[in-house]
Parts: structure tokens; C-alpha cells; sequence
């Protein structure tokens, strides 16, 4: 009789258990989105200061490729720069004479005119001033035009100079490179002092301060989430220790697939569930690859 009380207890109890509500409605792991920093001109790495774990700000020069060689390109230019302005033609002063010559000769007309007209001198004497006026005239018309041509050719050509010039300058600030984001940098891939070339991969960081949780949720469980919703997340730290977070809903995929092997039980990994994104404020506590809960 012992022995049946007991039984029936037992019953009841693991009845009691299959009947109470879990705490949560899914479950997940925390990530953060993660951006890997390359290279973008060729040379030696002068600095880099990426440490694995190090916290950057985005904005911060983290590492300095050599700029050597394109500091004495521009130097080069520069220096071209200032032949070029050398070699532009001081244009009053080469046409001075000619203006004058010119000048002389329409006061000769002038007063040729006024012999003519008084019957003191013979008509051709002013058609041969005229033709000088003619022919000065013409003379610096020639003159403006070549010296004209020659300064716009040498002022296009330091136009020229001058992108050559940016485009160097542009090469050197990307040279310096900043951290694209505020966040942990998670792995280092290259060594202050190596060569790198454009490209090449020398650190990966996260945004540590926004972290996500991905879950995922049965078809059934759709119905009750929708994008901007607010939830609760619940971090895992070990020795049922758990801390409670305010989150929100920013994605859900539209395509089911199996349950992941690292979050579900054995009975229920064959099962076609749906993942969802739920955006967390880190207060520094989380950490990537973190179990967690969702309570909708």
C-alpha cells in the first residue's frame, strides 16, 4: 500500500511538470555584425593598433600604411608646377612694343587725315598709314592669340598637375586606416612591418554595442512576431545566473529549414522552424556566441 502512495505521487508530480510553462519561447545564441578591415594600397605596414579585444572607435586611425613614395610623387609635381608657372609669358610686356609701334602708327593716320583732307598732302600718304595701322594691327592680333594659346596650354597642364596631385593625396589618406565602426576587434590577420597589398585582410572587429540573438520559431509560434515587436531576452551566463534585456524584432526569415543541432533537443531538431533577429542594447555584459531566451 506504501509502495502504490508513492507511485501515485511520483504520477503526479512529473504530471505537474509536463504541464508547467517554460520560461521562455525560444532560444538562441548572441552574434554581432561583424566587419573585416582591409587594405587599400600597397606597401609596408608602419602601425597597426588592432589588438584581438581591443575596443575601437569608429574614426580612429588603427593602422598607417608607408607613405613614402607618394609623399615624393607630389613633391615631384609640385616642383613641375612651378616650371610650368615660369614658362607662362608675361603677356603685357611682349606685346608692349607691338602696341606702341601701333600707337605711333594711328597718330600717323590721324594726322595724315587732316593733311589730306586740308589738300596739304596727297591721298596715297594715308592709305600707306592706313595699311601700317593695318598690318600693326594684325600683328597683335597674332601676338594675343599665340601667347594667349600657350598660357591656357600651360595652365591645363597644371590643372592636370594639380589631379595628379589629388589623386596621390587621395592614395595617402586611404594609407591611414580608421576604424570603420565602434566595436571589439575579434581577430588580428597580419603584424606591424609586414608588406600588404591592396585588399589584403588585416582585421576583423564587431559591433559589440548592438548585439542581436538569433532564434528560431516554429511555424505556429509566427503568428504571435512580427517585425518591431518588442520581447524580452533572457542571457544565459551558466549556474541558472540569467539577466533580462529589452529587445526588439528586426528580421524574420521567410524560409523555414531544420532546426540547428546546437539549440534544440534531440526530438525536436527534425522539426522546420524559422529564424528571427532580435536587436539587444549591450550594457558590455554580452558576449558573442552567448546562449540566450526569448519570451515574446
Amino acid at each position: 500500500m506504501k509502495s502504490i502512495k508513492i507511485f501515485a505521487l511520483a504520477t503526479l508530480a512529473l504530471a505537474a511538470c509536463n504541464k508547467t510553462e517554460k520560461a521562455y519561447d525560444a532560444t538562441g545564441t548572441f552574434e554581432a555584425t561583424e566587419t573585416t578591415v582591409y587594405a587599400e594600397q600597397t606597401g609596408q605596414l608602419m602601425t597597426l593598433n588592432a589588438e584581438e579585444g581591443t575596443e575601437l572607435t569608429a574614426g580612429t586611425e588603427v593602422a598607417l600604411v608607408d607613405t613614402t613614395q607618394f609623399a615624393l610623387k607630389i613633391r615631384q609635381l609640385q616642383a613641375g608646377k612651378r616650371v610650368l608657372s615660369a614658362q607662362k609669358p608675361d603677356i603685357q610686356a611682349q606685346i608692349a612694343a607691338t602696341r606702341q609701334q601701333l600707337a605711333k602708327a594711328q597718330l600717323e593716320q590721324r594726322r595724315y587725315r587732316e593733311l589730306v583732307n586740308d589738300g596739304a598732302a596727297p591721298s596715297k600718304t594715308l592709305d600707306d598709314a592706313t595699311s601700317q595701322v593695318q598690318v600693326l594691327q594684325k600683328q597683335l592680333d597674332a601676338q594675343l592669340s599665340a601667347l594667349n594659346t600657350q598660357t591656357r596650354t600651360l595652365d591645363t597642364q597644371a590643372v592636370a598637375t594639380d589631379t595628379q596631385i589629388d589623386q596621390l593625396l587621395d592614395q595617402i589618406d586611404k594609407c591611414h586606416i580608421a576604424a570603420p565602426l565602434t566595436g571589439t576587434v575579434l581577430e588580428k590577420y597580419v603584424e606591424r612591418g609586414e608588406f600588404v597589398t591592396a585588399g589584403k585582410p588585416l582585421f576583423k572587429m564587431a559591433d559589440t554595442q548592438h548585439m542581436l540573438i538569433r532564434a528560431y520559431l516554429t511555424s505556429a509560434q509566427l503568428k504571435e512576431v512580427k517585425i518591431g515587436q518588442s520581447v524580452q531576452v533572457m542571457a544565459d551566463y551558466g549556474a541558472g545566473q540569467k539577466k533580462t534585456y529589452q529587445g526588439t524584432i528586426t528580421w524574420i526569415s521567410s524560409r523555414a529549414e531544420f532546426t540547428p543541432k546546437t539549440i534544440l533537443t534531440d526530438d525536436e531538431r527534425a522539426d522546420l522552424v524559422y529564424a528571427v533577429k532580435i536587436a539587444v542594447p549591450n550594457d558590455g555584459y554580452l558576449k558573442i556566441g552567448m546562449y540566450g531566451e526569448v519570451k515574446f
